[in-house]
């Protein structure tokens, strides 16, 4: 039954998904196509129009993202088709835990799509040689290659959006317990409950730093940063917003079985 319900939700969120990703697609490549022919100021006016209109398609690639999956699950749990949902014979965590692996595969098609769309406009010499000079530093103290390194921050931007989706749900949960203003309520909770993470994240850092002096400089100074703190923070903000997502994970679950208002 987990595989069906998946698919439903799946196809759900896809069925607006695909179209931006093709638009990014679409506009990645006529923005390499335009902003590649040279000695034309018209050309160089499209290809610019091209990359803002493909910045513009990613960063709706992730609001669409985010509010789709949202949407999915308060109207599949407390609007109209929370009555066929609840009477399914389906476990309240099973019904739960397809949304989880909702939001982290389409999350993770998304930041593919992204990536793929920002290498087919921009890739050249020049912006990879630029893109080295930063993040060289920072493999070498991380023991790491330049590739390993951006994956290592795209995991944790990754991440990032992975809680904020899930604190949308404790939100949509806790919202939904209230007699009235449950939408208003929803919106409410589910922002304190995201704030309410990144306290925990910052405390959390916090800890840690009282065990490292160099850490310790983020919170007392403004000093930039050296290459080994940046390796520390890649493990510690990786390890944080993983145990984060777990916790929110069962909490939501719990919370979940305990019952819901439907509409």
């Amino acid at each position: 039954m987990l595989k069906k319900l998946l698919k439903y939700d799946l196809e759900n969120v896809y069925k607006i998904l695909v179209v931006f990703y093709g638009l990014a697609l679409f506009f990645a490549i006529f923005t390499r196509v335009f902003l590649n022919i040279e000695n034309s100021f018209i050309m160089n006016i499209i290809g610019r129009i091209c990359s803002g209109t493909t910045i513009a398609m990613l960063v709706n690639i992730l609001i669409n993202n985010v509010m789709r999956l949202w949407v999915r699950f308060q109207r599949n749990f407390y609007g109209d088709e929370s009555y066929l949902t609840h009477t399914l014979p389906v476990e309240k965590k099973t019904l739960y835990l397809s949304k989880c692996l909702a939001f982290m595969i389409t999350l993770f098609t998304s930041f593919l799509v992204i990536g793929i769309s920002l290498f087919i406009a921009y890739y050249s010499k020049e912006n990879i040689e630029a893109l080295k000079n930063v993040l060289l530093p920072i493999a070498s103290a991380y023991g790491s290659t330049i590739v390993k390194i951006l994956m290592a921050f795209l995991f944790i931007f990754f991440l990032q959006f992975a809680n904020m989706v899930q604190s949308g749900y404790t939100g949509i949960i806790l919202g939904h317990r209230q007699n009235s203003g449950k939408v208003g309520f929803s919106v409410l909770l589910g922002f304190a409950s995201y704030i309410g993470t990144q306290i925990v994240a910052v405390n959390m850092l916090f800890l840690m730093a009282l065990f490292n002096k160099n850490f310790m400089n983020l919170f007392i100074t403004n000093e930039i940063i050296n290459v080994e703190v940046v390796r520390t923070i890649i493990y510690i903000a990786t390890a944080i917003y993983t145990i984060i997502l777990i916790g929110i994970y069962f909490t939501n679950s719990k919370l979940f079985k305990k019952g819901v208002n439907v509409d």
